[in-house]
C-alpha cells in the first residue's frame, strides 16, 4: 500500500465541481458536515495581549464580524478556489462588490475608462458617483478595443467591462483591454456575472479584479443579496478590505451561508439553464415576430467567434427583440404562464424583464438606444423549468403579439 499523502488533500488539486462543494470548508470541534453559521458580531480575547497583536496584524483571527466572520471566510475561499484567484472579500450586494472594486482603486485627479454598454447602476458608479469625489470618467463602445486606447489619459488608474454586458450581450475582449490598461499603468475589474464562473476566467485573460453579484446564480433561488470580489492578495487585502473595513457594506454571516448551500448546486444548475438557453435561442431565432435573438454562442451573434474563444459556453442569459417595439413587449411578458416577470437574473424560476423601463429606466432614450436597449428588447433568464414548457410558453406569448 502506498505511503504517499492522497493528492486530493490539496485543495488546488481538486476540480471546480468538487470545490463547489468542499472549497473553503472549515469544520468546529463538533465536525459538523454542513457549515457552521457563525451568528455573532464581535469575539472574546484569551488576553488584552492577545487583543493587542490582532488589531495590529502581528497574529492571524478575528475581531469584529465587520471585518471578518468565519462563514463569510469560507464562502470567500471557496469562491477564489473557483475562480483561481488568491483572494476575495464578501460584501453586502452586488452593486456593493463594483461599488469597491471601482472606488477602492482610485484618488481624486484620476481618470476611469469604463465600456459605455453597463447595467445602470454600474454605469451611475462610474459616470456620476465617482465625479462627485473629483474622479473623471469616459465611457466608450465597449466592442472594439482600440476605443480603449484612444480614451486612456496619463491619470487612467481603472477600466472596468462587463462581458456578456446586461442586457443586450454585448461581449468586450479580455485580453486586448487587460493588456491596453496595463500598459497604461492601469487596472482592468471585470463583471463576470453574465458569464458565470463556470463558462469565463477573467483573471486568466489578464483581468486584476473580477466582480459578482452573488444574488444571482451562485445563490441563484432568490432568497438574498450578496456580492464578492476577487483578485490578488496585493489587492484585496489592502485597498479592497480596507475600503470595506471602513464603509460597512460587509456580508452578513447569515447570507454567505445561505450561498455557501448555493454553490453546492452552481454547476449543476448552471449547466442544465444553460442546455435550455441554447434550445430557446435556437427555436426563437427564426420567428417572423423576432428582429433578432442574442445569444452568445448562437452563431448569429455579431462576435460569435470571441464568445466561442472567451467563453466555454454561451450561458444562461439571452436578449429578444422584438419588431413591434415596447407594446409587443409587454404583450408578449404579459401572456405569459411559466416565465415571470422580474428584474433579477441567474435564478432557478425563469424571469423576464423589459430593460427600457426597468433596469435602464434611468437612463436617457439617446443613451438606450446607443447601448442597444431598444423598445422592443427583452432579457429572458432561463432558470430550471422543462425547456420545452419554457418554449411552449414563448411561443404561445409571441402568438399573442
Amino acid at each position: 500500500m502506498s505511503k504517499d499523502k492522497n493528492p486530493l488533500l490539496d485543495p488546488t488539486r481538486r476540480s471546480a465541481a468538487t470545490q463547489m462543494v468542499h472549497g473553503g470548508g472549515k469544520r468546529s470541534p463538533f465536525n459538523e458536515t454542513s457549515e457552521a453559521l457563525f451568528l455573532n458580531s464581535g469575539y472574546s480575547y484569551p488576553s488584552s495581549q492577545h487583543a493587542e497583536d490582532l488589531f495590529l496584524n502581528k497574529i492571524s483571527g478575528h475581531n469584529y464580524s465587520r471585518f471578518a466572520n468565519p462563514t463569510v471566510d469560507m464562502f470567500q475561499e471557496r469562491m477564489a478556489l473557483i475562480e483561481g484567484a488568491e483572494a476575495a472579500r464578501g460584501f453586502a450586494s452586488g452593486m456593493a462588490a463594483v461599488t469597491n472594486a471601482v472606488m477602492s482603486q482610485v484618488r481624486a485627479g484620476d481618470h476611469i475608462v469604463a465600456a459605455q454598454a453597463l447595467f445602470g447602476g454600474c454605469r451611475y458608479v462610474v459616470e456620476d458617483y465617482a465625479p462627485r469625489f473629483g474622479v473623471e470618467s469616459t465611457l466608450v463602445d465597449g466592442r472594439d478595443p482600440e476605443n480603449f486606447a484612444r480614451a486612456m489619459r496619463p491619470n487612467t488608474k481603472v477600466v472596468f467591462i462587463e462581458t456578456p454586458t446586461n442586457p443586450t450581450l454585448e461581449l468586450v475582449d479580455i485580453k486586448a483591454v487587460a493588456d491596453i490598461a496595463h500598459a497604461h499603468g492601469a487596472k482592468l475589474i471585470v463583471d463576470n456575472v453574465f458569464s458565470t464562473a463556470l463558462y469565463q476566467k477573467p483573471l486568466e485573460l489578464g483581468a486584476d479584479l473580477v466582480t459578482y453579484s452573488a444574488t444571482k446564480h451562485i445563490d441563484g433561488q432568490g432568497r438574498v443579496l450578496g456580492g464578492i470580489v476577487l483578485g490578488s492578495k496585493a489587492i484585496i487585502e489592502a485597498d479592497v478590505h480596507t475600503f470595506l473595513r471602513q464603509t460597512g457594506a460587509t456580508l452578513s454571516a447569515f447570507n454567505a451561508w445561505v450561498l455557501l448551500k448555493g454553490l453546492e448546486t452552481y454547476a449543476l444548475r448552471i449547466r442544465q439553464m444553460t442546455d435550455s438557453a441554447e434550445k430557446i435561442a435556437e427555436a426563437l431565432a427564426s420567428h417572423p415576430k423576432v428582429n433578432r435573438v442574442i445569444y452568445p454562442h448562437h452563431k448569429s451573434h455579431p462576435q460569435y467567434d470571441l464568445a466561442k474563444r472567451q467563453m466555454s459556453r454561451g450561458s444562461t442569459l439571452l436578449a429578444i427583440d422584438l419588431k413591434g417595439g415596447q407594446e409587443a413587449a409587454f404583450t408578449l411578458s404579459d401572456s405569459l404562464a411559466v416565465v415571470l416577470i422580474s428584474n433579477n437574473l441567474g435564478d432557478a424560476k425563469s424571469l423576464i424583464t423589459h430593460p427600457r423601463t426597468t433596469t435602464h429606466a434611468r437612463l436617457t432614450e439617446e443613451v438606450r438606444l446607443e447601448t442597444g436597449v431598444t423598445p422592443g428588447l427583452l432579457r429572458l433568464s432561463v432558470g430550471l423549468e422543462d425547456a420545452d414548457d419554457l418554449i411552449a410558453d414563448l411561443m404561445y406569448a409571441l402568438d399573442q403579439v
